[in-house]
């Protein structure tokens, strides 16, 4: 018997994930429980995709413009952070989990995907929500959008393999 032929996959998925899988399998596992996480926390917003030269960015904007993201989910070489880019600095952080001192951007390391369901945190994902210039729409999916990759990037493992084509390399 046949089997019935697959959907095509959506090519914006596929990327993403080749994207991820840049990473070391311990970073790369926790961007996709993350990522999952923050879907869940904001399934109205628009996801904006950036792999840009120091980190790949997840970011959740009330619009889909970039000025108007209320939290990134950042992947870099040296591990997982959530970012609050444009409110941070604003943000009431009596436990001081906030790390960074730009004049407006914050961000919290995350060893585990549950430190994003963490009490303390998802206050800070509140705060951040409430000071949105724009509101997230009341219903619907919010869409997934690639913005931009960069053509050179730093290596996002540990031990400065950017991926499986420079080990195929060698």
């Amino acid at each position: 018997m046949a089997s019935a032929p697959r959907a095509p996959r959506d090519p914006d998925a596929t990327a993403i994930e080749g994207f991820i899988e840049k990473f070391d399998q311990e970073h790369a596992a926790l961007l996709r429980r993350c990522r999952v996480v923050l879907r869940k926390r904001f399934p109205t917003a628009h996801e904006i995709v950036y792999d840009n030269y120091n980190f790949l960015v997840f970011g959740f904007s009330t619009t889909g413009r970039a000025s108007d993201t209320i939290v990134s989910l950042v992947g870099g070489s040296n591990g997982v952070g959530l970012a609050f880019p444009y409110c941070g600095a604003r943000l009431s952080d009596p436990e001081r989990l906030l790390r960074g001192s730009g004049s407006s951007n914050r961000f919290v390391r995350v060893s585990h995907a549950s430190v994003l369901t963490s009490p303390s945190v998802a206050r800070l994902i509140d705060e951040a929500t409430a000071l949105a210039k724009t509101p997230l729409p009341a219903g619907g999916r919010g869409p997934t959008a690639i913005k931009s990759v960069s053509a050179t990037q730093r290596p996002r493992r540990k031990h400065g393999r950017a991926d499986s084509t420079a080990r195929a390399a060698r």
